[in-house]
């Protein structure tokens, strides 16, 4: 690319995103939700697919509709937020938590799991498989929270495309499991329903990381492949949360891509199974 071509890209790339930070701060003031410590690379690709969808030719148009429809907004929230999961994602993660995490999780009379970021659910119910096959299920509160309340509608019905089945049943089988991930859900024409025993524990709850408080005395936090989309203050406040929340010797358990190095709150936990970003909160 030839030098001006380059310069002017540069140009056009920071000016669209001081339009992006402009919108982050209007959309915290009128609708009280905090992206504005988001990763700006990540807001910069979602802003321009919401651009597309709106059929906007700018930001400052897509601010003006976003501002005075809040229709709009809670149409625009998928834009703002990133939903790509799969059941038992990362299966080495999801073994370790059974043979590493359960057994001690197993010396509590009864458990609280916190959900973080739970998107369309697919991590909830493998953890709600995995606790029912553990027979921890019954004696556990699972908080599943996310910033947007039409995933969270997703995620309450417990229902996926049959499509996906193949994969989440290769996933579940890989992450240690013990029977068929079939035995948890029922076919139908419109997808595969997971039995709604699994959901009996489940509160699910509209909660934002960036401006919301903790839910008390909780043993495992898992929040995975959310944090890679936060700025480092940000990344940090939600550290500090988890590290609230936690009962002494309480549970973290992180994205692949995701760590606690560099963090302020790195000193608070403890490696336990670093490989699979599982740690341990210090007393």
């Amino acid at each position: 690319m030839p030098p001006d071509e380059a310069r002017d890209d540069a140009a056009d790339t920071e000016l669209f995103d001081l339009e992006v930070k402009l919108l982050l701060e209007a959309v915290y003031l009128r609708y009280q939700h905090d992206f504005r410590d988001y990763a700006i690379a990540s807001m910069r690709r979602r802003m321009r697919q919401a651009l597309q969808h709106f059929q906007c030719d700018s930001l400052s148009q897509l601010q003006h509709r976003l501002l005075r429809e809040p229709p709009s907004f809670q149409q625009a929230l998928r834009f703002f937020t990133v939903h790509v999961s799969e059941m038992f994602r990362d299966p080495p993660y999801w073994r370790a938590l059974r043979e590493q995490v359960v057994p001690l999780l197993r010396t509590y009379a009864s458990l609280k799991v916190w959900v973080a970021g739970c998107s369309s659910g697919e991590e909830v119910w493998s953890l709600c498989v995995m606790l029912a096959e553990e027979a921890l299920l019954d004696r556990t509160i699972v908080y599943a929270t996310d910033i947007d309340p039409a995933a969270l509608r997703r995620a309450e019905t417990g229902v996926f495309p049959l499509e996906r089945m193949a994969d989440f049943s290769r996933n579940y089988l890989a992450a240690g499991g013990t029977g068929s991930l079939s035995d948890h859900y029922t076919a139908s024409p419109h997808g595969a329903a997971f039995d709604r025993a699994l959901r009996r524990q489940v509160v699910f709850a509209d909660h934002s990381l960036a401006t919301d408080s903790v839910f008390s005395e909780v043993h495992l936090v898992s929040c995975r492949n959310v944090l890679i989309y936060f700025n480092r203050a940000l990344q940090d406040r939600a550290l500090g949360l988890f590290r609230e929340a936690l009962v002494r010797r309480g549970f973290l358990g992180l994205g692949n891509r995701e760590s606690l190095s560099f963090s302020a709150h790195a000193e608070g936990f403890e490696p336990w199974c670093p490989e699979q970003r599982i740690y341990r909160r210090r007393p």
